[in-house]
């Protein structure tokens, strides 16, 4: 067993974890750890985009569209604090160099969704996760109190006296790594590993949750999953290809064995999961159809390339034929409880992104809220970490006891 000591050490490497990263004072000395290589982490697969508020005229709507998506069960505190934040975390991916769609007179352009009243994502044709990921990981690696360990899997808190202590890790040759540090980050995303059928890559099997269960940190709502409803259909093993949600905010159509349509394809993902469901059992198949017939040509060739390249290894050429579809497990809404500043019921212990549940998305997720939750809320664990530790130092110097973050 090796000791290594570090004042934060963050178990995740997707934008949840280097979003954190880069918003912590440049002073602590930062571990970062990936489970498998940086390219696996479930980050990059985010095809369609992220939300923004448009204008505040847009807030009462953006509002309503979560909740609704949500069923009412969202917290609505973090609702407000997401959709409030956005802008400001839009305006600082632009400065950080990510490629978000624009018009001819430069500003953003943007595309809609299944659930959303108006367009009002912001997107990067359609591997708009890739490009983020890719870009904060490149300002990441440039820090230099930053260090990165891939191939190091999370196995363990350590803890004392109730309070988290750092973690227990393994690397790829299995050493044991104890990691000690005054705050520790989960970041370690979602569930799909766990599914026969998910959109996730399979390095993804709900560690931070296990463990935290292990430690008696509250957990929430565990069973609110979250189904996507078009994935292109194979009998490939192996994960599933999704086919994004804004696909259908452009104008492509579901439909049946008879080439016709049975469902509203801008409801709610798990209204239109429930249709196709049914409408497999109806028709006895395994899949349903989607038709980019009405989509024009230059949206398919300018937004959604990787997705038609895709297609094409299995067959199929979404400028001329439908493709066929199977809803696959997508992203986990519950997850380790944290309150607004991504604190868990262990203290010192912080948990960002899919692996967490603020509350934001209710039961169902409303389409391209999970980038911006994650970084708004990784924002948040970083400010929340930095106002920690200057409280302690003000403390042991008798100094006032300042503020919460906002």
């Amino acid at each position: 067993m090796k000791d290594l000591y570090y004042d934060v050490v963050i178990a995740g490497c997707g934008v949840a974890g280097l979003y954190t990263a880069l918003h912590l004072p440049p002073d602590k000395k930062i571990l970062m750890l990936s489970k498998e290589d940086l390219a696996g982490c479930d980050s990059m697969l985010a095809q369609g985009g992220i939300c923004v508020l448009r204008d505040e005229e847009d807030y009462d709507a953006y509002f309503e569209d979560t909740m609704r998506a949500g069923h009412y069960e969202n917290r609505r505190e973090s609702v407000e604090i997401m959709i409030r934040s956005s802008r400001g975390v839009i305006d600082h991916l632009l400065a950080l160099g990510v490629r978000f769609e624009k018009r001819a007179d430069g500003a953003l352009s943007y595309t809609r969704e299944g659930a959303h009243s108006r367009p009002r994502i912001c997107f990067h044709k359609d591997i708009t996760g890739r490009e983020i990921t890719l870009t904060l990981l490149a300002h990441v690696q440039k820090l230099p109190n930053v260090t990165i360990l891939e191939y190091t899997s999370m196995t363990d808190l350590l803890a004392e006296r109730g309070s988290c202590a750092g973690i227990l890790a393994r690397t790829r040759d299995g050493g044991i790594l104890q990691i000690h540090a005054e705050d520790t980050v989960m970041a370690t995303g979602g569930i799909g590993g766990l599914y026969e059928r998910s959109t996730n890559y399979p390095l993804l099997t709900g560690d931070g949750c296990r463990i935290a269960q292990k430690h008696g940190v509250a957990l929430e709502h565990m069973d609110y999953v979250q189904i996507h409803p078009t994935c292109l259909y194979s009998t490939k093993p192996g994960r599933s290809f999704l086919i994004s949600e804004s696909a259908r905010g452009e104008g492509a159509v579901l439909l049946n064995h008879r080439g016709e349509r049975f469902v509203d394809e801008l409801l709610p993902r798990d209204v239109v999961t429930e249709a196709i469901h049914e409408q497999m059992r109806l028709e006895g198949c395994d899949y349903e159809y989607l038709s980019f017939e009405k989509v024009p040509a230059e949206t398919i060739l300018g937004h959604f390339p990787n997705i038609r390249e895709k297609c094409l290894e299995e067959g199929y050429d979404i400028l001329r034929e439908p493709v066929p579809i199977v809803p696959a497990q997508h992203y986990f809404m519950g997850g380790i409880h944290v309150d607004s500043g991504s604190r868990t019921t262990m203290p010192h212990l912080y948990a960002v992104g899919e692996t967490s549940c603020n509350g934001v998305h209710g039961k169902n997720r409303l389409a391209s809220n999970s980038l911006l939750e994650s970084l708004v809320f990784a924002k948040r664990a970083a400010a929340q970490i930095e106002e920690t530790g200057e409280k302690k130092i003000r403390s042991a110097v008798g100094g006032p006891s300042g503020k919460e973050i906002a």
